[in-house]
């Protein structure tokens, strides 16, 4: 029997990397996709630039193959109110990590997905539940992400018949950045359990365009829908 192949987006972050550890560990072939390090590599300026390179190079490494499942956790942070005066830069950073990343996974998933595939996308809790002052630029950008899960979800989306996308939608992952800028919070989810849910979805995928908090306290995660 084939290995089941799935592509990851954003495979060298400290996430990236531990999803990438859990798929191989459950015998999947894994291609990753990162901006450097990795054998996908988006190239060019532009949106549309970085699209065909992804889609060129995915292409040339399926060799006609399909994959069944796409990983978005390409993302980062950034913080500022309308008042900050980086607000331009770090709104398109962040659009830039999160909605052109997930917009270049489905167009990966239109050409190369089997049918029945699955597709996470990364969001954010305090983006879905309500707004986000001090960081608009992020805010913004996983609001965007969220929308998308939902169009993707829709019959005329374009992707390939059964395919589900889901958003993930942590408060704080346990990484060793966050750590460092928050050496006292006591909350954050652990990698594992984000890596453990995807891989379960790939075999018991949830509601197409459903929503999922990753919320942690005191060593304690509860994975709960968005409604």
């Amino acid at each position: 029997m084939a290995m089941r192949k799935v592509l990851v987006y954003g495979s060298r972050g400290a996430l990236g990397r531990n999803v990438v550890g859990a798929f191989e560990g459950a015998k999947w072939d894994v291609l990753g996709v990162d901006l450097k390090d990795e054998k996908i590599t988006p190239v060019g300026q532009t949106w549309a630039e970085q699209s065909k390179s992804v889609l060129d190079q995915v292409s040339t490494e399926l060799g006609g193959e399909k994959i069944d499942a796409i990983i978005n956790v390409a993302g980062g942070w950034a913080g500022g109110n309308i008042a900050d005066a980086g607000i331009i830069e770090s709104s398109d950073l962040m659009w830039k990590q999160s909605v052109h990343s997930s917009v270049i996974a489905g167009q990966v998933a239109v050409s190369h997905m089997n049918k029945n595939g699955l597709i996470v996308l990364p969001g954010a809790a305090a983006a879905a539940e309500g707004g986000t002052s001090f960081m608009m630029g992020y805010g913004m950008a996983k609001a965007a992400v969220h929308h998308l899960i939902k169009s993707f979800a829709q019959e005329d989306s374009g992707l390939p018949e059964g395919v589900t996308t889901v958003g993930f939608l942590p408060v704080t992952i346990d990484t060793p950045m966050n750590r460092e800028f928050m050496p006292d919070n006591k909350n954050m989810t652990p990698c594992d359990e984000f890596s453990n849910k995807f891989l379960e979805w790939t075999t018991q995928p949830p509601e197409n365009g459903s929503l999922f908090i990753f919320k942690s306290e005191l060593s304690e995660t509860k994975i709960y829908q968005h409604k």
